[in-house]
């Protein structure tokens, strides 16, 4: 089971801290002293002083006052009442959520009680449920998966891309455990036969998210999964993507066709969804009509009109599409390419003067030029409408603090060798405090693209073979793995990570995951 760190204690109560606008920059840990000198407290721009008397008073001690923007500061209250203002859509406020509990000290304390599932309330699976979601934003985790097996429960985080245990508790409070969440999420805690999906609304420490919530039938019970999404991180810009200049360069010249169809693509979890939406946001400037329909909609982007697809009712994306298209659009998105029908009114859209942005899943740039002519439609409409294909992976990167140097060895040396120098110094990850044991923190894009030239569009009119496509789209352009060794060269993340995201495509032999490979060159 996974433990954390003992959470600094604010000393000053969450709503105090929230109305006046003043919080403690440099909280002592539980039972330290507070050391010499004055306190650093953090005023709110804008925030009255009078509080500031209170807090001096209450503390003893003399305040080193600094102003932060409403922005920081919101950040820093965020960070540092993580799991104290917790409140999910009217469930689980302060006062019933047990603030200031971490999750290891929750999970200890579950044992303790007599009989969960014959307790009057629900408070301990209250905080249990509030302890894991808190847990999970203070890891920066996407999801939570909550699984029931024969002999116990399973609840695993999903952290920059990989999953891990948090916590092993018995197999009885699963039910217990998923009738609480789907009470938040407003679904039908009678129905167990067929799957579920629902949304909550959360608010913690002054950050609002969104978490889409999805049950699954399984032979020990309900299966849950809740997406986490930070509607405070929802800006998307193109600059923040992490592309190299000349792919950036390269994919806004895409976007500035007036007509067309861009894809993104790759495997889910890759980041598809969010370098569309910044494609999106660069192109949204009151001057055009955009429209999408997505399956689901993850952010609200102002300016744009969003669509759900709702396939029990018939709204499936190629129906989205066709109605989109009567709406006068100059820019549309569409969710996903799935079907000969959505792929084929997109052909059409962009032919008739829309430019169109689309995701399809395949493991390398030049495959999806493969799978649309395997859907059905006629290569000389692929050459005249795609414009810009991407594909991308999201890779680990290398806690900062904790990475080891090594010297490359002969078949790592190998990867680099007709290609780019070998690097004198590799990294490998080791494990820290400050990365929760992991060895990395956060996480890097890696990025291949082509842009259709006119050799290319007259290769895919020719029905040419994507192996022949490859060589030429890559002859001077990056692929997948060219780019993971330039991030390995800089130590930004290890190479068994790259070849753990790029190896399937390479044993594939998707050409444009590699290049040619096969050949030694890369």
């Amino acid at each position: 089971m996974a433990t954390t760190v003992d959470k600094p204690n604010p000393m000053l109560s969450y709503p105090f801290a929230k109305e006046k606008g003043v919080l403690l920059l440099d909280p002592p840990a539980p039972g330290a002293d507070w050391g010499a000198g004055p306190v650093r407290v953090g005023l709110r721009q804008g925030a009255r002083h009078r509080p500031l008397i209170e807090v001096r008073r209450a503390l003893g001690r003399p305040l080193a006052i600094e102003t932060l923007a409403p922005g920081e500061f919101d950040r820093r209250l965020s960070e540092l009442y993580a799991l104290d203002g917790f409140d999910a859509d009217g469930f689980a406020a302060e006062d019933e959520a047990g603030a200031g509990d971490d999750l290891s000290s929750l999970l200890e304390d579950m044992p303790r009680t007599a009989d969960l599932l014959d307790a009057d309330d629900d408070a301990p699976i209250i905080r249990l449920i509030n302890g894991v979601i808190g847990e999970a934003v203070r890891q920066n985790a996407s999801d939570i998966h909550v699984e029931p097996f024969e002999g116990h429960l399973a609840i695993r985080l999903r952290v920059d891309g990989v999953l891990q245990e948090v916590a092993d508790l018995g197999v009885r409070l699963a039910p217990v455990i998923v009738s609480r969440i789907k009470v938040m999420a407003r679904m039908d805690i009678a129905e167990k036969r067929v799957p579920q999906d629902g949304r909550i609304s959360l608010a913690l420490g002054g950050r609002s998210l969104d978490v889409r919530v999805s049950t699954l039938p399984s032979r020990h019970g309900e299966r849950v999964v809740l997406r986490l999404l930070d509607k405070d991180q929802a800006h998307f810009h193109m600059d923040q993507l992490g592309m190299p200049a000349a792919t950036l360069a390269a994919f806004e010249r895409g976007l500035a066709e007036p007509n067309g169809i861009i894809l993104v693509t790759g495997p889910t979890g890759s980041g598809k969804t969010t370098t569309l939406y910044a494609g999106l946001a660069s192109l949204n400037d009151a001057s055009r009509n955009i429209l999408t329909v997505e399956d689901p909609v993850e952010y609200a982007l102002d300016g744009v009109g969003q669509t759900q697809v709702q396939p029990k009712v018939g709204m499936t994306f190629a129906a989205g599409l066709r109605a989109i298209l009567r709406q006068d659009p100059d820019v549309v998105m569409v969710g996903e390419i799935r079907d000969l029908e959505t792929v084929q009114i997109a052909v059409q859209a962009s032919l008739t003067g829309h430019l169109v942005l689309s995701t399809v899943h395949t493991n390398s740039a030049v495959a999806a030029i493969t799978r649309l002519r395997d859907m059905g439609v006629e290569p000389f409409l692929l050459a005249s409408t795609v414009k810009v294909i991407l594909a991308q992976r999201l890779v680990r990167r290398l806690c900062p603090a904790c990475r080891s140097p090594h010297a490359p060895t002969p078949g790592e040396a190998q990867l680099f060798e007709g290609w780019s120098a070998v690097p004198a110094v590799l990294h490998r990850p080791v494990g820290c405090e400050a990365c929760n044991r992991t060895g990395f923190a956060g996480r890097v894009g890696l990025y291949e693209l082509v842009e259709v030239d006119e050799t290319l569009r007259a290769m895919i009119h020719d029905d040419a073979r994507e192996q022949a496509l490859a060589d030429h789209a890559f002859r001077d352009a990056d692929t997948l793995l060219r780019s993971g060794l330039r991030h390995v060269a800089a130590g930004t993340t290890s190479l068994d990570e790259v070849m753990r995201v790029t190896r399937r495509d390479r044993a594939g032999g998707g050409a444009g995951a590699n290049g040619s490979v096969s050949d030694g060159g890369l």
